[in-house]
């Protein structure tokens, strides 16, 4: 079918499993006949962990002695967690070139202002920089999870380290169009948006349709495109000040509001919170550490559980593109915090990426729309919920 007539479909979402931002626990059985639910998995994991006395690896109390198929799972947990997360609220559609200083809070004020000397540090406040897309290739080493399981003051750790390399695909195109293709160990994560939808495509769940409203990517806003980090920080408040490694920098704070979070809501999983933090460089200007933390809380018959996800970046290494300053370089480290309301026992688990730019290509020719028209199964002709193409 030609791009112009899949067009021409009636866009539909499929009642498909919401993207999942946090841990992604959904795996088929041995037979590959039955597909979990997305936090039955992660239920089994630590009821086996618990009816296995002593035991502290978690290949052997959980698959025996097939250790590729546990390292499987974890690389599988990495790609869900680390692969394409998403910011916690829609980028504005506001023009950062004239953000508002009066009769607003000295929170907000104080934010705008340190966006502005932002945009000035990446030369992004220049007017013939005005990129209409953008390419961006690199590599990327995604190293296992340690999980640390902790009942009273006896604690277990899980798991081994070990590292899987990869590398990735990204194009954008404004307003708010891109495209990934991530390839670690094996396993490759497709996932894009087309202005309107967001979705996610893995070879053990198939592909996803993002709920709530549309966020961009988190790749893209830690250092790729200097305008998009901008206008998503241009509500921002000013928390203050805090040392990140040799610099002092101002903090901004963006969270998503009660009815962003009720819209990803999904069955017994509940989005209590969503939160980003930027830190920007008093003395260059540019952002140099991105933390961002959402809560879920999970019902089920036995006890309600609460997972809270906590992503932190290093960004660094800005090198000039086209009169750009663009981040080629950075670190993260993302931690799985699981507790219950009823039980003493919490885990925290455990995972690092660093990742590498190789190249960056602005205004690509050729690059259009079309280029970003979602997979043919996210949409149905026959479901009578349909949206406006």
């Amino acid at each position: 079918m030609s791009s112009r007539a899949r067009r021409k479909q009636i866009w539909c979402v499929q009642p498909l499993t919401p993207l999942m931002e946090g841990p992604d626990f959904n795996m088929q059985n041995q037979e590959g006949s039955k597909k979990e639910s997305s936090w039955e998995f992660i239920r089994e994991w630590f009821r086996v962990q618990k009816s296995v006395p002593g035991s502290n690896n978690f290949s052997m109390s959980v698959y025996g002695n097939n250790i590729s198929l546990a390292k499987r799972q974890d690389l599988r947990l990495l790609l869900g967690v680390l692969g394409c997360p998403l910011a916690p609220i829609p980028i504005s559609n506001h023009p950062i070139s004239h953000l508002h200083f009066k009769n607003i809070p000295i929170e907000t004020s104080a934010a705008n202002y340190i966006i502005q000397q932002y945009l000035a540090a990446t030369g992004c406040s220049k007017k013939h920089n005005s990129a209409k897309n953008m390419y961006t290739s690199g590599v990327v080493k995604m190293i296992r999870c340690e999980t640390e399981v902790s009942s009273g003051k006896s604690v277990r750790t899980l798991g081994s380290r070990s590292g899987e390399n990869g590398c990735f695909v990204l194009w954008q195109m404004s307003p708010g169009m891109w495209s990934l293709e991530l390839a670690v160990g094996g396993n490759k994560v497709l996932a894009g948006s087309d202005g309107k939808i967001v979705w996610r495509h893995t070879p053990w769940l198939g592909t996803h349709a993002a709920k709530g409203p549309q966020r961009p990517l988190r790749r893209i806003i830690q250092g790729l495109d200097p305008k998009s980090t901008a206008r998503l920080f241009a509500k921002a408040e000013c928390l203050g000040e805090k040392r990140i490694g040799e610099d002092d920098c101002f903090v901004l704070k963006v969270a998503a509001d009660r009815d962003a979070v009720i819209e990803r809501n999904e069955g017994s999983a509940e989005v209590i919170r969503h939160v980003l933090y930027g830190y920007f460089s008093q003395k260059s200007g540019l952002l140099i550490y991105m933390e961002d933390s959402h809560l879920t809380r999970v019902q089920s018959p036995d006890d309600t559980v609460y997972w809270e996800t906590t992503i932190g970046s290093t960004i660094g290494d800005y090198l000039d593109v086209d009169g750009v300053l663009i981040a080629h370089q950075g670190r993260t480290i993302a931690t799985v915090f699981r507790f219950g309301e009823t039980t003493i026992q919490h885990s925290r688990t455990r995972m690092e990426e660093e990742w590498r730019i190789h190249d960056v290509v602005f205004n690509v020719p050729g690059l259009s729309m079309d280029s970003f028209i979602p997979p043919a199964d996210i949409f149905d002709a026959e479901n009578a919920n349909t949206i406006s193409p």
